[in-house]
């Protein structure tokens, strides 16, 4: 059950020791809060990109652009865009006024959206773009807001390496990558996150 009261949490910012007050029942609020100062610290490098993994969120492995991370048995997978990245492709969501929660969202110059969907009995996926990468979960109500708040500093800390990018255009396998996987779709009108979702859970058995 939820509490009545708002649970007022104080955590450390990521770009240092300010402490900022996060009202963690309130999804806008975590989002806002987060995404409002950038931050520069990492823990992580992939193939052109760099980005912070939380306190308590634990990388496990990459397949192709798409990185597996874990924590309190959910999986996070994040995908990267950094085709989008070079040309600058904008997303042109839609709020989806049918969604348990739908926002466009516009900071520091980053363009994105928050979708979420109930797709089963307490089951919801999260679709969160932010910073040309992109996170999608599917976990029970109860985790969502702790996801959200992983997931947006995941996102925000999310930093290109341009000179690595550019050759990474140059590669066969990138072309192909652009023509098969849009990250800025919904789930409404992809479904390759699903496909990567059953082929991870197959190799796992």
């Amino acid at each position: 059950m939820k509490k009545i009261l708002t649970i007022i949490m104080a955590i450390i910012f990521l770009s240092g020791c300010t402490i900022v007050r996060i009202d963690t029942e309130n999804i806008d609020n975590i989002v806002n809060v987060v995404l409002s100062k950038p931050n520069r610290l990492y823990n992580r490098i992939g193939k052109g990109y760099k980005y912070y993994v939380p306190r308590g969120v634990t990388y496990i492995d990459t397949d192709e652009m798409n990185e597996k991370l874990y924590s309190n048995g959910i999986y996070y997978y994040l995908y990267v865009d950094a085709i989008s990245y070079f040309y600058k492709k904008d997303t042109d969501y839609k709020e989806n006024k049918k969604s348990y929660y739908s926002r466009k969202i516009n900071k520091n110059g980053k363009k994105g959206y928050l979708e979420i969907n109930q797709i089963g009995k307490d089951k919801y996926l999260i679709e969160f773009l932010y910073n040309y990468a992109k996170i999608e979960v599917v976990a029970p109500e109860s985790e969502i807001r702790t996801i959200i708040m992983n997931a947006s500093y995941i996102l925000s800390t999310i930093k290109f390496n341009n000179n690595v990018v550019k050759l990474m255009l140059n590669d066969e396998y990138f072309i192909r990558k652009e023509e098969k996987y849009d990250v800025f779709s919904t789930k409404k009108q992809n479904n390759y996150f699903l496909e990567y979702v059953e082929k991870s859970t197959e190799e796992n058995k």
